[in-house]
C-alpha cells in the first residue's frame, strides 16, 4: 500500500549484530587485562612481600609468620642494612656494596658504548685490508657463552697481578660484539650524502664521528646504556671470582653471602632490606631514561 513505511528487520539484524561485535569486543578486553593483571600480580608480589618483609623484626618472618602489609621495624632495618650490612655475619654495609656496584656498573656501560662506537665506526667509514674478518672476528665472540671464556680470562687476569683491582673486575667487561654489531648497522643508515658533504666543509673522521655519527646515535646510546647498566648491575660470576677485598664487594655477591648455610638462622628482615635496596638503582635508569630507551629501540628515522 503507498504511503506504507519500509521494513525495519534489516535495521534490527544490524542493531544485533552490531551489538553481539561489541559483546565479543568486551569479552576479549576483558580477557586481555585479566591476563595482564595476573601477570603484574605474579611478577610484583615477591617484590611487595620482599618489601613487606623488611619492614618487620626477625622473629616474625622466622616464624613464616609474614603479614601482608608493612611493619613498624622499616626504620631500624634499613639503617642496619644501610650502616652495618645484612643477614646474622654482618657482611659488607649496604651503601658500600651499593656504590662498588654503581660504580662497577657505569664503568662497563660507558666502557662498552665507547669501545662499540669506535670499532662500529672504524668497521663503516674506513676501507683497510682485513676490515670485514675483523668484524665476523668481533661477531663471532657470540656465539662463545660466558663460561668458556672465563676461566682464560681469569688467568689473564691472575697473571697480570689485577685481582682485587677496578681494571681486573671492569676491563674484561667492557668488550661487547652485541653493542658493535647494533651500531655498526645503525651507522650503515647514515646517507653518504652526509660523508661527502663532511668531507667538502673540511671535517676529518673524527669531526666528522663528533658531530653528525654521535649526535645522530644519542637515542640508541641511551637505550643501549640502560641495557648495558643493568646487565654490569647484575653481574655475579666474575666479581665472586675477582674480588676478595670487601671493601670492594658488590651488591650481588653480598646479597649471597648474607643467607648462613646450613641451618644457620638468617636475619632476613635486613637481608630483604638490602634486596629491597639493590633494586632501587636499576629501577631508577630505567624511571629516568625510559623515553630515551623506548626512543632508542623504536625510532626508524635517522
Amino acid at each position: 500500500m503507498e504511503g506504507t513505511l519500509p521494513s525495519r528487520a534489516p535495521v534490527i539484524r544490524d542493531d544485533a549484530l552490531l551489538r553481539a561485535t561489541r559483546r565479543r569486543r568486551l569479552a576479549s578486553r576483558l580477557v586481555a587485562h585479566a591476563a595482564l593483571i595476573l601477570g603484574v600480580i605474579i611478577v610484583a608480589f615477591p617484590i611487595w612481600m620482599t618489601l613487606v618483609g623488611s619492614t618487620h623484626d626477625a622473629a616474625t618472618i622466622g616464624r613464616g609468620d609474614v603479614p601482608l602489609l608493612p611493619g613498624v621495624h622499616a626504620a631500624e632495618n634499613y639503617a642496619i642494612a644501610w650502616n652495618e650490612g645484612g643477614g646474622r655475619t654482618r657482611t659488607t654495609p649496604a651503601s658500600t656494596m651499593l656504590l662498588n656496584s654503581l660504580l662497577m656498573a657505569v664503568l662497563i656501560a660507558v666502557g662498552k658504548i665507547v669501545i662499540s662506537i669506535l670499532s662500529a665506526y672504524a668497521v663503516v667509514f674506513f676501507r683497510f685490508p682485513g676490515r670485514m674478518a675483523a668484524f665476523w672476528a668481533i661477531f663471532i665472540t657470540l656465539m662463545l657463552p660466558v663460561e668458556v671464556r672465563i676461566i682464560p680470562t681469569f688467568q689473564v687476569i691472575v697473571d697480570l697481578n689485577l685481582g682485587n683491582t677496578w681494571a681486573g673486575l671492569v676491563v674484561p667487561l667492557i668488550a661487547s660484539a652485541t653493542a658493535t654489531l647494533l651500531f655498526r648497522q645503525f651507522f650503515l643508515t647514515i646517507p653518504d650524502e652526509f660523508v661527502e658533504a663532511a668531507k667538502m666543509d673540511g671535517a676529518g673522521p673524527l669531526r666528522f664521528l663528533r658531530d653528525v655519527v654521535l649526535p645522530l646515535s644519542l637515542t640508541n646510546i641511551a637505550a643501549l646504556f640502560v641495557i648495558l647498566f643493568i646487565y654490569g648491575w647484575n653481574q655475579y660470576l666474575w666479581p665472586l671470582l675477582i674480588i676478595n677485598d670487601r671493601s670492594m664487594e658488590t651488591i650481588v655477591v653480598g646479597l649471597s653471602k648474607m643467607i648462613g648455610r646450613g641451618d644457620s638462622q638468617n636475619d632476613w628482615n635486613t637481608i630483604m632490606a638490602t634486596a629491597v635496596l639493590a633494586l632501587l638503582p636499576p629501577v631508577l635508569v630505567v624511571a629516568l631514561m625510559q623515553r630515551w630507551f623506548v626512543r632508542g629501540l623504536t625510532e626508524t628515522e635517522k
